[in-house]
Protein backbone atom coordinates (compact mmCIF):
# COMPACT_ATOMS: atom_id res chain seq x y z
CA UNK A 1 0.00 0.00 0.00
CA UNK A 2 1.31 3.44 -0.91
CA UNK A 3 1.63 5.96 1.91
CA UNK A 4 -0.83 8.39 0.33
CA UNK A 5 -3.58 5.77 0.50
CA UNK A 6 -2.50 4.58 3.95
CA UNK A 7 -2.82 8.10 5.34
CA UNK A 8 -6.35 8.52 3.97
CA UNK A 9 -7.60 5.96 6.50
CA UNK A 10 -7.89 5.95 10.26
CA UNK A 11 -7.28 2.76 12.26
CA UNK A 12 -10.89 1.59 11.90
CA UNK A 13 -10.68 2.16 8.16
CA UNK A 14 -7.43 0.23 7.83
CA UNK A 15 -8.87 -2.66 9.85
CA UNK A 16 -11.83 -2.70 7.48
CA UNK A 17 -9.53 -3.07 4.49
CA UNK A 18 -7.74 -5.96 6.20
CA UNK A 19 -11.03 -7.71 7.05
CA UNK A 20 -12.17 -7.43 3.41
CA UNK A 21 -8.88 -8.84 2.15
CA UNK A 22 -7.99 -5.66 0.27
CA UNK A 23 -4.67 -5.36 2.09
CA UNK A 24 -2.73 -7.58 4.48
CA UNK A 25 -1.41 -6.78 7.94
CA UNK A 26 2.11 -7.33 6.57
CA UNK A 27 1.54 -4.75 3.82
CA UNK A 28 0.27 -2.18 6.32
CA UNK A 29 3.29 -2.79 8.54
CA UNK A 30 5.65 -2.35 5.60
CA UNK A 31 4.03 1.00 4.82
CA UNK A 32 4.32 2.12 8.44
CA UNK A 33 7.98 1.07 8.60
CA UNK A 34 8.74 2.87 5.34
CA UNK A 35 7.11 6.05 6.62
CA UNK A 36 9.00 5.73 9.89
CA UNK A 37 12.30 5.37 8.03
CA UNK A 38 11.44 8.49 6.05
CA UNK A 39 10.47 10.88 8.85
CA UNK A 40 11.75 9.50 12.14
CA UNK A 41 15.36 10.68 11.68
CA UNK A 42 14.02 14.25 11.73
CA UNK A 43 11.47 13.68 14.51
CA UNK A 44 12.93 11.10 16.91
CA UNK A 45 9.36 9.99 17.66
CA UNK A 46 10.03 6.23 17.75
CA UNK A 47 12.96 5.40 19.99
CA UNK A 48 12.74 1.59 20.08
CA UNK A 49 12.08 -0.22 16.81
CA UNK A 50 10.50 -3.66 17.09
CA UNK A 51 10.09 -4.44 13.42
CA UNK A 52 10.84 -8.15 13.78
CA UNK A 53 8.27 -8.48 16.56
CA UNK A 54 5.73 -6.63 14.42
CA UNK A 55 6.41 -8.80 11.38
CA UNK A 56 5.84 -11.94 13.44
CA UNK A 57 2.57 -10.53 14.79
CA UNK A 58 1.44 -9.57 11.29
CA UNK A 59 2.37 -12.97 9.87
CA UNK A 60 0.21 -14.67 12.49
CA UNK A 61 -2.87 -13.13 10.80
CA UNK A 62 -4.25 -11.25 13.82
CA UNK A 63 -7.95 -11.09 14.53
CA UNK A 64 -10.01 -8.59 16.51
CA UNK A 65 -11.58 -5.15 16.27
CA UNK A 66 -8.43 -3.51 14.84
CA UNK A 67 -6.80 -6.56 13.29
CA UNK A 68 -3.69 -5.78 11.27
CA UNK A 69 -3.37 -2.09 12.17
CA UNK A 70 0.21 -0.97 12.97
CA UNK A 71 0.54 0.44 16.49
CA UNK A 72 3.11 1.98 18.83
CA UNK A 73 3.43 1.83 22.61
CA UNK A 74 4.69 4.72 24.70
CA UNK A 75 7.98 3.92 26.45
CA UNK A 76 6.28 4.46 29.80
CA UNK A 77 3.45 2.59 31.49
CA UNK A 78 2.66 -0.15 28.98
CA UNK A 79 4.85 -3.26 29.29
CA UNK A 80 5.62 -5.59 26.39
CA UNK A 81 7.12 -8.92 27.39
CA UNK A 82 10.82 -9.22 26.63
CA UNK A 83 11.32 -5.55 25.78
CA UNK A 84 12.67 -2.58 27.72
CA UNK A 85 10.39 0.07 29.19
CA UNK A 86 12.85 2.84 30.05
CA UNK A 87 10.40 5.57 31.06
CA UNK A 88 12.73 7.92 29.22
CA UNK A 89 15.55 7.38 31.70
CA UNK A 90 18.99 5.80 31.53
CA UNK A 91 18.26 4.61 35.06
CA UNK A 92 15.83 2.03 33.63
CA UNK A 93 17.60 1.27 30.36
CA UNK A 94 17.78 -2.43 31.32
CA UNK A 95 14.20 -2.64 32.61
CA UNK A 96 12.99 -5.67 30.61
CA UNK A 97 9.33 -6.61 31.10
CA UNK A 98 8.61 -10.15 32.31
CA UNK A 99 5.08 -10.05 30.88
CA UNK A 100 2.64 -7.86 28.98
CA UNK A 101 0.66 -5.33 30.96
CA UNK A 102 -3.13 -5.59 30.82
CA UNK A 103 -3.50 -2.83 28.23
CA UNK A 104 -0.84 -4.37 25.99
CA UNK A 105 -2.60 -7.74 26.13
CA UNK A 106 -5.90 -6.04 25.26
CA UNK A 107 -4.29 -4.33 22.28
CA UNK A 108 -2.75 -7.56 21.01
CA UNK A 109 -6.03 -9.44 21.50
CA UNK A 110 -7.69 -6.77 19.37
CA UNK A 111 -5.23 -7.51 16.56
CA UNK A 112 -3.07 -4.38 16.75
CA UNK A 113 0.43 -4.98 15.39
CA UNK A 114 2.95 -3.43 17.78
CA UNK A 115 6.25 -2.53 16.11
CA UNK A 116 7.92 0.06 18.34
CA UNK A 117 7.94 2.36 21.35
CA UNK A 118 7.70 6.13 21.40
CA UNK A 119 9.71 8.91 22.98
CA UNK A 120 8.86 10.31 26.41
CA UNK A 121 10.52 12.71 28.88
CA UNK A 122 12.21 11.17 31.90
CA UNK A 123 9.50 9.52 34.04
CA UNK A 124 6.88 11.54 32.15
CA UNK A 125 7.55 14.58 34.33
CA UNK A 126 7.37 17.33 31.69
CA UNK A 127 4.93 18.60 29.03
CA UNK A 128 7.81 18.53 26.52
CA UNK A 129 9.68 15.47 25.24
CA UNK A 130 13.38 16.25 25.55
CA UNK A 131 15.01 13.62 27.74
CA UNK A 132 18.79 13.35 27.92
CA UNK A 133 18.54 9.58 27.43
CA UNK A 134 16.20 9.41 24.44
CA UNK A 135 16.92 12.83 22.93
CA UNK A 136 14.50 15.57 21.91
CA UNK A 137 11.37 14.71 19.94
CA UNK A 138 10.14 17.19 17.35
CA UNK A 139 6.76 18.39 16.11
CA UNK A 140 5.82 17.52 12.50
CA UNK A 141 4.08 20.90 12.14
CA UNK A 142 7.38 22.69 12.89
CA UNK A 143 10.45 20.65 13.78
CA UNK A 144 11.91 23.54 15.79
CA UNK A 145 9.04 23.08 18.27
CA UNK A 146 8.02 20.48 20.80
CA UNK A 147 5.26 17.97 20.12
CA UNK A 148 4.38 18.35 23.80
CA UNK A 149 4.68 15.66 26.42
CA UNK A 150 4.83 13.37 28.00
CA UNK A 151 3.27 11.39 25.13
CA UNK A 152 5.22 13.52 22.66
CA UNK A 153 6.65 10.64 20.66
CA UNK A 154 3.20 9.12 20.26
CA UNK A 155 1.67 12.37 19.01
CA UNK A 156 4.60 13.13 16.72
CA UNK A 157 4.35 9.65 15.15
CA UNK A 158 0.59 9.98 14.58
CA UNK A 159 0.78 13.53 13.23
CA UNK A 160 3.58 12.48 10.85
CA UNK A 161 1.50 9.58 9.52
CA UNK A 162 3.59 6.69 10.82
CA UNK A 163 0.47 5.30 12.51
CA UNK A 164 -3.15 6.52 12.68
CA UNK A 165 -3.23 6.11 16.48
CA UNK A 166 -0.79 5.35 19.28
CA UNK A 167 -0.79 4.44 22.96
CA UNK A 168 -0.40 7.37 25.38
CA UNK A 169 -0.76 8.16 29.07
CA UNK A 170 -1.69 11.27 31.05
CA UNK A 171 -0.71 12.22 34.60
CA UNK A 172 -0.96 16.01 34.29
CA UNK A 173 -1.94 16.56 30.68
CA UNK A 174 0.27 14.08 28.84
CA UNK A 175 -2.39 12.97 26.34
CA UNK A 176 -4.12 16.32 25.86
CA UNK A 177 -0.94 18.44 25.68
CA UNK A 178 0.65 16.62 22.71
CA UNK A 179 -2.76 16.18 21.06
CA UNK A 180 -3.17 19.95 21.17
CA UNK A 181 0.39 20.65 20.03
CA UNK A 182 0.15 18.18 17.12
CA UNK A 183 -3.41 18.71 15.87
CA UNK A 184 -4.81 15.40 17.12
CA UNK A 185 -7.75 14.14 19.13
CA UNK A 186 -6.78 13.19 22.68
CA UNK A 187 -9.16 11.72 25.25
CA UNK A 188 -8.05 11.40 28.86
CA UNK A 189 -10.43 8.83 30.37
CA UNK A 190 -11.83 8.99 33.89
CA UNK A 191 -9.82 7.64 36.79
CA UNK A 192 -10.42 3.90 36.94
CA UNK A 193 -11.53 3.52 33.34
CA UNK A 194 -8.32 1.81 32.12
CA UNK A 195 -6.30 -0.55 34.30
CA UNK A 196 -2.59 -0.04 34.99
CA UNK A 197 -2.18 -3.72 35.93
CA UNK A 198 0.19 -5.20 36.88
CA UNK A 199 1.59 -1.83 38.01
CA UNK A 200 0.00 0.16 40.83
CA UNK A 201 -1.71 3.52 40.71
CA UNK A 202 0.16 6.38 39.11
CA UNK A 203 0.67 9.63 41.03
CA UNK A 204 -2.08 9.05 43.56
CA UNK A 205 -4.56 8.01 40.88
CA UNK A 206 -3.96 11.07 38.68
CA UNK A 207 -2.33 9.09 35.88
CA UNK A 208 -4.38 7.25 33.26
CA UNK A 209 -3.70 5.44 29.97
CA UNK A 210 -5.33 5.64 26.56
CA UNK A 211 -4.26 6.98 23.15
CA UNK A 212 -3.80 9.86 20.75
CA UNK A 213 -5.66 9.52 17.44
CA UNK A 214 -6.54 11.35 14.25
CA UNK A 215 -10.23 10.42 14.38
CA UNK A 216 -12.76 10.37 17.19
CA UNK A 217 -13.99 6.89 16.33
CA UNK A 218 -10.47 5.44 16.66
CA UNK A 219 -10.27 6.82 20.19
CA UNK A 220 -13.67 5.35 21.03
CA UNK A 221 -12.80 1.89 19.66
CA UNK A 222 -9.45 1.89 21.44
CA UNK A 223 -11.14 2.78 24.72
CA UNK A 224 -13.66 -0.03 24.21
CA UNK A 225 -10.67 -2.35 23.77
CA UNK A 226 -8.75 -1.04 26.79
CA UNK A 227 -11.46 -0.53 29.45
CA UNK A 228 -11.19 -4.01 30.95
CA UNK A 229 -11.00 -3.90 34.77
CA UNK A 230 -8.48 -6.26 36.32
CA UNK A 231 -8.68 -8.15 39.61
CA UNK A 232 -7.31 -5.98 42.39
CA UNK A 233 -7.48 -2.64 40.58
CA UNK A 234 -7.43 0.17 43.19
CA UNK A 235 -9.90 2.20 41.10
CA UNK A 236 -12.81 0.76 39.14
CA UNK A 237 -15.62 2.10 36.97
CA UNK A 238 -18.53 0.04 35.75
CA UNK A 239 -18.57 -0.80 32.03
CA UNK A 240 -20.29 1.78 29.81
CA UNK A 241 -23.94 1.17 29.01
CA UNK A 242 -23.09 0.83 25.31
CA UNK A 243 -19.78 0.71 23.39
CA UNK A 244 -18.08 4.06 23.04
CA UNK A 245 -17.80 3.34 19.33
CA UNK A 246 -21.61 3.59 19.17
CA UNK A 247 -21.64 6.94 20.97
CA UNK A 248 -19.62 8.82 18.34
CA UNK A 249 -22.49 8.91 15.81
CA UNK A 250 -25.23 9.55 18.41
CA UNK A 251 -26.54 13.11 18.70
CA UNK A 252 -25.41 14.71 21.96
CA UNK A 253 -28.69 16.56 22.41
CA UNK A 254 -28.69 20.11 23.73
CA UNK A 255 -25.87 20.30 26.28
CA UNK A 256 -25.26 22.94 28.94
CA UNK A 257 -21.69 24.06 28.30
CA UNK A 258 -19.77 26.39 30.58
CA UNK A 259 -16.68 28.02 29.12
CA UNK A 260 -13.77 30.10 30.34
CA UNK A 261 -10.88 31.89 28.64
CA UNK A 262 -8.90 31.73 31.87
CA UNK A 263 -5.46 30.22 32.26
CA UNK A 264 -6.04 28.37 35.52
CA UNK A 265 -2.41 28.15 36.66
CA UNK A 266 -0.88 31.21 34.98
CA UNK A 267 -1.67 34.83 34.28
CA UNK A 268 -3.37 34.58 30.88
CA UNK A 269 -3.70 32.57 27.69
CA UNK A 270 -1.91 33.44 24.49
CA UNK A 271 -4.43 35.68 22.65
CA UNK A 272 -4.85 33.14 19.84
CA UNK A 273 -5.75 30.42 22.35
CA UNK A 274 -8.22 32.72 24.08
CA UNK A 275 -9.85 33.55 20.75
CA UNK A 276 -10.01 29.85 19.91
CA UNK A 277 -12.06 29.27 23.08
CA UNK A 278 -14.47 32.05 22.13
CA UNK A 279 -14.79 30.65 18.61
CA UNK A 280 -15.38 27.13 19.93
CA UNK A 281 -18.06 28.46 22.29
CA UNK A 282 -19.79 30.12 19.33
CA UNK A 283 -19.54 26.89 17.34
CA UNK A 284 -21.14 24.95 20.18
CA UNK A 285 -23.92 27.53 20.46
CA UNK A 286 -24.55 27.26 16.71
CA UNK A 287 -24.96 23.49 17.15
CA UNK A 288 -27.81 24.05 19.61
CA UNK A 289 -26.00 23.92 22.94
CA UNK A 290 -26.55 26.41 25.76
CA UNK A 291 -23.19 28.13 26.32
CA UNK A 292 -22.35 30.40 29.26
CA UNK A 293 -19.15 31.86 30.66
CA UNK A 294 -18.19 30.41 34.06
CA UNK A 295 -15.53 30.62 36.75
CA UNK A 296 -14.02 27.35 37.92
CA UNK A 297 -14.38 26.82 41.71
CA UNK A 298 -11.86 25.24 44.07
CA UNK A 299 -8.48 26.04 45.61
CA UNK A 300 -6.22 25.39 42.63
CA UNK A 301 -3.03 26.50 44.40
CA UNK A 302 -3.57 24.04 47.25
CA UNK A 303 -4.29 21.27 44.78
CA UNK A 304 -1.14 22.02 42.77
CA UNK A 305 1.05 22.05 45.87
CA UNK A 306 -0.43 18.74 46.98
CA UNK A 307 -0.11 17.18 43.53
CA UNK A 308 3.52 18.26 43.40
CA UNK A 309 4.16 16.51 46.71
CA UNK A 310 2.44 13.33 45.53
CA UNK A 311 4.43 13.28 42.28
CA UNK A 312 7.70 14.01 44.09
CA UNK A 313 7.07 11.26 46.63
CA UNK A 314 6.29 8.87 43.77
CA UNK A 315 9.63 9.67 42.10
CA UNK A 316 11.43 9.15 45.40
CA UNK A 317 9.68 5.79 45.81
CA UNK A 318 10.80 4.77 42.30
CA UNK A 319 14.38 5.60 43.28
CA UNK A 320 14.07 3.55 46.48
CA UNK A 321 12.79 0.54 44.56
CA UNK A 322 15.53 0.81 41.95
CA UNK A 323 18.21 1.18 44.62
CA UNK A 324 16.91 -1.95 46.31
CA UNK A 325 16.85 -3.85 43.02
CA UNK A 326 20.41 -3.00 42.03
CA UNK A 327 21.93 -2.93 45.48
CA UNK A 328 23.23 0.64 45.46
CA UNK A 329 21.59 4.04 45.79
CA UNK A 330 20.46 6.24 42.92
CA UNK A 331 22.59 9.38 42.66
CA UNK A 332 22.27 12.69 40.85
CA UNK A 333 24.57 11.29 38.14
CA UNK A 334 21.95 8.69 37.20
CA UNK A 335 19.12 11.05 36.26
CA UNK A 336 18.37 14.54 34.99
CA UNK A 337 18.60 17.58 37.24
CA UNK A 338 14.83 18.13 37.41
CA UNK A 339 14.18 14.48 38.21
CA UNK A 340 16.77 14.55 40.98
CA UNK A 341 15.25 17.73 42.41
CA UNK A 342 11.80 16.13 42.40
CA UNK A 343 13.12 13.05 44.20
CA UNK A 344 14.78 15.22 46.83
CA UNK A 345 11.52 17.06 47.38
CA UNK A 346 9.81 13.69 47.65
CA UNK A 347 12.11 12.47 50.42
CA UNK A 348 10.85 15.39 52.50
CA UNK A 349 7.19 14.45 52.12
CA UNK A 350 6.12 12.67 55.30
CA UNK A 351 3.42 10.04 55.45
CA UNK A 352 1.13 12.53 57.12
CA UNK A 353 2.01 15.11 54.46
CA UNK A 354 1.14 12.67 51.71
CA UNK A 355 -2.25 11.91 53.27
CA UNK A 356 -3.00 15.61 53.73
CA UNK A 357 -2.00 16.17 50.12
CA UNK A 358 -4.48 13.58 48.93
CA UNK A 359 -7.14 15.25 51.08
CA UNK A 360 -6.43 18.60 49.39
CA UNK A 361 -6.66 16.95 45.97
CA UNK A 362 -9.96 15.29 46.85
CA UNK A 363 -11.33 18.57 48.23
CA UNK A 364 -10.52 20.23 44.93
CA UNK A 365 -12.30 17.44 43.07
CA UNK A 366 -15.42 17.92 45.16
CA UNK A 367 -15.40 21.68 44.57
CA UNK A 368 -15.07 21.32 40.80
CA UNK A 369 -17.73 18.60 40.70
CA UNK A 370 -20.24 21.13 42.03
CA UNK A 371 -19.95 23.05 38.75
CA UNK A 372 -21.15 19.95 36.90
CA UNK A 373 -24.43 19.97 38.79
CA UNK A 374 -25.28 22.91 36.51
CA UNK A 375 -23.25 22.16 33.39
CA UNK A 376 -22.77 18.99 31.35
CA UNK A 377 -19.44 20.05 29.88
CA UNK A 378 -16.71 22.61 30.61
CA UNK A 379 -14.87 24.21 27.67
CA UNK A 380 -11.45 25.85 28.02
CA UNK A 381 -8.14 26.00 26.18
CA UNK A 382 -6.06 22.85 26.41
CA UNK A 383 -2.76 24.77 26.50
CA UNK A 384 -1.68 28.29 27.28
CA UNK A 385 -0.08 28.68 23.86
CA UNK A 386 0.65 26.75 20.69
CA UNK A 387 3.68 24.46 20.75
CA UNK A 388 6.74 26.13 22.27
CA UNK A 389 10.29 25.93 20.85
CA UNK A 390 12.43 22.99 21.87
CA UNK A 391 14.57 23.98 24.86
CA UNK A 392 12.25 26.83 25.90
CA UNK A 393 11.58 25.44 29.38
CA UNK A 394 15.25 24.93 30.17
CA UNK A 395 16.95 27.98 28.69
CA UNK A 396 16.23 30.12 31.77
CA UNK A 397 15.91 27.92 34.86
CA UNK A 398 14.98 30.89 37.04
CA UNK A 399 11.79 31.14 35.01
CA UNK A 400 11.22 27.39 34.67
CA UNK A 401 7.99 27.18 36.71
CA UNK A 402 6.60 30.33 35.12
CA UNK A 403 7.21 28.99 31.63
CA UNK A 404 5.99 25.50 32.55
CA UNK A 405 2.57 26.65 33.70
CA UNK A 406 2.28 29.31 31.01
CA UNK A 407 2.40 26.40 28.54
CA UNK A 408 0.22 23.93 30.50
CA UNK A 409 -2.07 25.90 32.83
CA UNK A 410 -5.29 23.98 32.26
CA UNK A 411 -4.72 20.23 32.17
CA UNK A 412 -3.45 19.07 35.57
CA UNK A 413 -6.64 20.10 37.34
CA UNK A 414 -8.66 17.34 35.70
CA UNK A 415 -6.16 14.59 36.41
CA UNK A 416 -6.69 15.35 40.05
CA UNK A 417 -10.48 15.61 39.86
CA UNK A 418 -10.42 12.31 37.96
CA UNK A 419 -12.84 13.57 35.30
CA UNK A 420 -12.66 12.68 31.61
CA UNK A 421 -11.28 15.45 29.43
CA UNK A 422 -10.53 15.64 25.72
CA UNK A 423 -8.49 17.92 23.48
CA UNK A 424 -10.16 18.56 20.13
CA UNK A 425 -8.19 20.11 17.22
CA UNK A 426 -10.55 22.92 16.26
CA UNK A 427 -8.12 25.81 15.64
CA UNK A 428 -4.77 26.71 14.13
CA UNK A 429 -2.60 29.75 14.82
CA UNK A 430 -1.64 32.36 12.23
CA UNK A 431 1.70 30.56 11.96
CA UNK A 432 -0.13 27.27 11.21
CA UNK A 433 0.39 25.61 14.59
CA UNK A 434 -2.47 23.53 16.03
CA UNK A 435 -4.53 24.80 18.97
CA UNK A 436 -6.54 22.23 20.91
CA UNK A 437 -9.75 22.98 22.79
CA UNK A 438 -10.34 21.07 26.00
CA UNK A 439 -13.78 19.72 26.92
CA UNK A 440 -14.29 18.24 30.40
CA UNK A 441 -17.15 15.97 31.40
CA UNK A 442 -18.61 14.55 34.59
CA UNK A 443 -16.75 11.73 36.29
CA UNK A 444 -17.31 8.54 34.32
CA UNK A 445 -19.13 10.27 31.47
CA UNK A 446 -16.86 9.73 28.49
CA UNK A 447 -20.01 8.94 26.49
CA UNK A 448 -21.19 12.56 26.44
CA UNK A 449 -17.75 13.74 25.39
CA UNK A 450 -17.57 11.21 22.55
CA UNK A 451 -21.01 12.28 21.30
CA UNK A 452 -19.97 15.94 21.39
CA UNK A 453 -16.63 15.16 19.74
CA UNK A 454 -18.39 13.28 16.95
CA UNK A 455 -20.62 16.28 16.35
CA UNK A 456 -17.67 18.69 16.33
CA UNK A 457 -15.73 16.44 13.95
CA UNK A 458 -18.58 16.69 11.45
CA UNK A 459 -19.11 20.42 11.97
CA UNK A 460 -15.44 21.36 11.65
CA UNK A 461 -13.48 18.41 10.16
CA UNK A 462 -9.76 18.15 10.83
CA UNK A 463 -8.79 14.69 9.54
CA UNK A 464 -7.48 15.90 6.18
CA UNK A 465 -5.54 18.79 7.68
CA UNK A 466 -2.15 17.10 8.07
CA UNK A 467 1.29 18.20 9.20
CA UNK A 468 3.57 19.41 6.40
CA UNK A 469 6.62 17.26 7.18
Amino acid sequence: MKFEEYRRHDAVGLAGLVSKGEVSAAELLDTALERMAQVNPALNAVTLELADFGRKEAADKPTGALAGVPYLLKDLGALLEGTVTSSGSALLKDNVAAADSAITKAYRDAGLVIFGKTNTPEFGLLPVTESTFLGPCRNPWDISRTPGGSSGGAASAVAAGIVPAAHASDGGGSIRTPASACGLFGMKPSRGRVSFAPLGEGWGGASVQHAVTRSVRDSAVLLDIACQPQVGDPYYLAAPSRPYADEVARPPGSLRIGFTTAALASDALDPECAQAVVDAAKLCASLGHTVEEVTLPGNLAAMQQAAGDVIAASVAATFDAEAERRGRPVTDADVEMLTWAMAQRGTGVTGAGYVRGLAAIHAYGRAVAALFETYDVLLLSTLGSPAIPIGHLHEDLRRFSERLFAFMPNTQAFNNTGQPAMSVPLAWSKSNLPIGLQFVGRMGDEATLFRLAGQLEVAKPWFDYVAPI
